[in-house]
């Protein structure tokens, strides 16, 4: 299968609904060299169509195995901080979010054995990035539960995850407000 193929698909998705993400999806991975694919067009970011590989990628690493993006991590964290659809930066979220909690896991797995250092410190970045500009609600949820997660690696991202819970995100939405102190309990029964 190429690439084309791979295109005329996400074309034919019209909504992100459940069903048309776990359509695509099921195509993808009866054809896993179509992944890379996927992965480099939702870094085509000035191409809409980066909107529907981001919703897709997203439904593979969330509702089948996060396993499937790490041939591709280092591509995935240089160049997350790229995206700038709000609709493809929700689903990037969300797969970093699920990145952090495999690698935190207590239980082994490939995550923990691939995720580097520099990988992470580039998810960290665009986390707080993220954090300080205009974005959606659950971008910035995803957001700081990733951080906090990756926090317990890198200490220093606790104390700036603190103060920018405290100063910024807790004056904002309920939805914003809400996973702030759910954040911030977590981090004042961590001893810092």
């Amino acid at each position: 299968m190429s690439i084309d193929f791979l295109i005329s698909v996400l074309h034919d998705m019209k909504s992100p609904t459940k069903l048309n993400r776990n359509n695509a999806s099921n195509i993808v991975l009866a054809h896993p060299k179509l992944i890379k694919n996927l992965v480099d067009l939702t870094f085509d970011v000035d191409n809409k169509l980066s909107i529907k590989a981001a919703w897709v990628l997203e439904w593979i690493c969330t509702q089948h195995n996060i396993d499937f993006i790490l041939p591709y991590i280092d591509i995935f964290t240089e160049k997350i901080s790229t995206v700038h659809f709000d609709s493809a930066i929700r689903p990037c979220a969300k797969i970093c979010e699920n990145l952090a909690i495999a690698y935190t896991s207590t239980s082994k797995n490939k995550t923990k054995d691939t995720l580097t250092s520099k990988n992470i410190d580039a998810i960290i970045e665009t986390g707080f990035d993220w954090l300080i500009t205009d974005q959606k609600i659950a971008v910035r949820a995803y957001s700081m539960t990733f951080l906090f997660l990756f926090g317990l690696e890198k200490d220093w991202v606790h104390t700036e995850l603190k103060h920018l819970i405290t100063t910024k995100i807790i004056h904002e939405s309920k939805a914003c407000k809400a996973r702030g102190n759910k954040i911030l309990k977590l981090l004042n029964n961590k001893k810092m």
